[in-house]
């Protein structure tokens, strides 16, 4: 469950919503989702947390991200995690006990597994509600909160910070279920680089002896 919400929360780069939706935190989803659908790629440096107070437990991993269409890398190396993902196939590997874990990409699927959805996660039901404009950092930003339609998504509640001047995912914060509560802020975005479609897939040549755990 935690590589879930790691991978959700890693890829919250834009949200629109479409049931019982508050009218201007619509207006402010469809604008941040057309303007990023119109980059044929985006990579971003963010910072990543996990928080239960109940547990003691304060994580926290820097880490980046590269988007292509449905190519996807998430890369966290204070966590030892790379998740790879070619639009068919994903591979997760984890540098402890250097293993990786090959899957096939489940369209069906009713987790937010894949962060190419995000840019159009209407279609998995949230509502959405805007809170207040205010200023963070000296940035002025928007807040809107997401509320889930369906209960596998095992979160409660979504609240991202949208950057008035760019119109891009400025921060966000995924409430889980289980008490634990998940967080990213953006620190560096950048659009239209060149990637390889070799960036996006797992190439075992570069990682000697790995372990690999075929579940196709």
């Amino acid at each position: 469950m935690k590589n879930i919400f790691l991978t959700t929360a890693v890829l919250l780069i834009a949200f629109v919503t479409q049931a019982q939706q508050d009218a201007k935190a619509k207006s402010i989803l469809d604008e941040v989702s057309t303007k990023t659908r119109a980059y044929k790629s985006i990579s971003a440096d963010f910072s990543f947390s996990m928080v239960n107070k109940a547990m003691s437990i304060n994580e926290k991993n820097d880490g980046s991200i590269k988007l292509k269409g449905q190519k996807y890398l998430v890369d966290l190396p204070g966590a030892g995690i790379k998740i790879y993902s070619d639009g068919k196939t994903n591979w997760n590997y984890m540098k402890q006990g250097n293993q990786v874990t090959i899957s096939t990409i489940d369209k069906d699927s009713g987790e937010l597994m894949d962060p190419t959805s995000l840019f159009t996660i209407y279609e998995k039901g949230f509502t959405s509600k805007f809170i207040a404009e205010k200023n963070v950092g000296g940035k002025p930003v928007y807040q809107i909160e997401l509320f889930p339609d369906k209960k596998e998504y095992d979160v409660s509640k979504i609240s991202i910070e949208i950057n008035k001047t760019t119109m891009m995912i400025q921060s966000a914060q995924l409430f889980g279920t289980d008490g634990n509560l998940y967080g990213i802020v953006v620190k560096k975005m950048e659009t239209n680089k060149e990637f390889s479609d070799a960036d996006f897939a797992f190439d075992a040549k570069k990682f000697p002896d790995v372990e690999i755990i075929d579940l196709r």
